[in-house]
């Protein structure tokens, strides 16, 4: 069996790659196994020392690591560039903080020498999508190292080179064989692994149908699990917000990615006083969209990742126009090769059509109106997911509050839009997933929280 990638933009193969055996995949597995046992012995700061290493790494070749993630998945340059450096600055931040997230708590008790220690598991499968193919790795990686287990890497197929790639980026920072491991395989190879008994836990971003599947297995296996799945955040416009700063960070949001990436702003519900005027300047923020070729350094848009991703966002608006959605803007694509797919605005998005009740993973984007705040929180609310959420007002306490107590999300942002930083916990409930990643809260999601203490 083979795996072939195709670059979005030219429609060409890039590169084809022969799926690892199952016999390797579980050589593969006892080596990571092995080197966990000794890997577990190092201190933290010989562990943190080599990621610092690997920041400087990045660094040092961002251009040739973007130029790969570009030509496997479309995203423009510049903004490959900046997922690099984002990937640096994580490593920066578990080498400064790594070590106190996980250093052994001392505490009192009615029992003596009372303590909490936290204590790595062993070999972790992540499981890890195309969308950024080296970011979604990181976050998941360095935090896992630094506690002191290893880690397996299933990447999305198209993004196999960006797989191996960091693989390589390891291996050139010092990190034993072993420590880290990408696996040339398709998702049949996975049930096996996670049935080992070498392997201690699962990490998946992706869609709810893999989530459901992993969770499955594991769950069957009595393996601990973190998913990042699908989202449909919905962005808040009160009537007092700052409508040309709600319109602007909307439409960035939402084409951020092509419109590839579970925390863009998918839902945008308007109170109806400001609707009219909101609508205006939503479309022509719009209208600035220019797709280009990716590698082209002032491209801000390019293709989206494969061509089934671009025919499911056209079935999901197609479907939706014919039960009655009205489309209020459709951009214009370049007229060549490469999956693009036009930029979009619906209205009247009723239950029951895809555009309500599915998550739209491209560039489209579904407008409501509503009569007021409260109408607005329970539309926002109407969800299956509950990934990030959005408020726009110049009551920035008032957008807090209701940030803080009225929406169902795992991220909630007050005038701004939804992103992951290293300092702080992402994730989602519901049908978003479970668990979190970053902060000390994701560097604790694969330890064994151990008591402790004496008599």
């Amino acid at each position: 069996m083979s795996i072939t990638t195709l670059n979005p933009y030219t429609e060409e193969i890039i590169t084809t790659y022969d799926e690892f055996s199952s016999e390797k995949v579980n050589d593969i597995i006892i080596a990571a196994h092995n080197a966990f046992l000794l890997w577990k012995l190092k201190s933290v700061t010989e562990r943190t020392e080599l990621i610092k290493r690997l920041s400087d790494l990045l660094i040092e070749k961002q251009d040739v690591l973007a130029e790969i993630m570009t030509t496997e998945m479309g995203k423009p340059i510049s903004i490959s560039k900046g997922e690099v450096l984002k990937c640096a600055d994580l490593c920066k931040f578990y080498v400064e903080h790594g070590a106190e997230y996980i250093k052994t708590e001392h505490i009192k008790t009615n029992l003596p020498n009372s303590r909490i220690v936290y204590e790595p598991l062993g070999v972790i499968l992540s499981i890890m999508p195309w969308n950024f193919p080296f970011w979604q790795v990181f976050r998941f990686a360095v935090p896992t190292l630094i506690a002191g287990n290893t880690a397996l890497l299933k990447h999305s197929p198209n993004t196999t080179g960006c797989s191996l790639a960091i693989e390589k980026l390891f291996e050139d920072a010092g990190f034993p064989k072993g420590i880290f491991t990408s696996l040339i395989i398709d998702v049949d190879k996975v049930p096996a692994i996670i049935e080992s008994p070498f392997v201690k836990g699962v990490t998946l971003t992706g869609s709810n149908r893999a989530g459901k599947a992993v969770a499955s297995k594991a769950g069957e296996m009595m393996k601990k699990t973190v998913l990042e799945l699908g989202g449909s955040d919905p962005y808040i416009i009160l009537e007092d917000a700052d409508l040309d700063l709600a319109a602007r960070t909307c439409v960035i949001s939402r084409m951020l990615n092509s419109g590839q990436t579970c925390i863009s702003a998918k839902r945008l519900i308007v109170v109806e006083k400001v609707a009219e005027e909101f609508e205006k300047k939503l479309v022509g923020e719009m209208l600035k969209i220019k797709f280009g070729d990716p590698m082209d350094i002032k491209a801000e848009y390019g293709p989206m990742a494969r061509m089934d991703l671009k025919e499911n966002i056209s079935r999901q608006f197609e479907q939706s126009i014919k039960m009655g959605a009205e489309c209020i803007f459709k951009g214009e694509i370049p007229e060549r090769k490469g999956y693009f797919s036009p930029a979009a605005i619906l209205k009247n998005v009723k239950p029951g059509m895809p555009a309500y009740d599915e998550e739209l993973f491209g560039a489209v984007v579904t407008l409501f109106v509503v009569k007021n705040e409260d109408e607005a929180i329970r539309m926002a609310n109407d969800t299956i997911y509950g990934l990030g959420a959005g408020v726009f007002t110049k009551d920035v306490e008032h957008g807090l509050d209701i940030a803080s107590n009225r929406i169902n999300a795992g991220s909630c942002v007050v005038n701004t839009l939804v992103t992951s930083t290293p300092g702080l916990p992402f994730g989602g409930i519901n049908q978003s997933g479970y668990g979190r990643e970053l902060s000390s809260y994701g560097m604790r999601e694969f330890v064994n929280i151990k008591t402790v203490y004496s008599k």
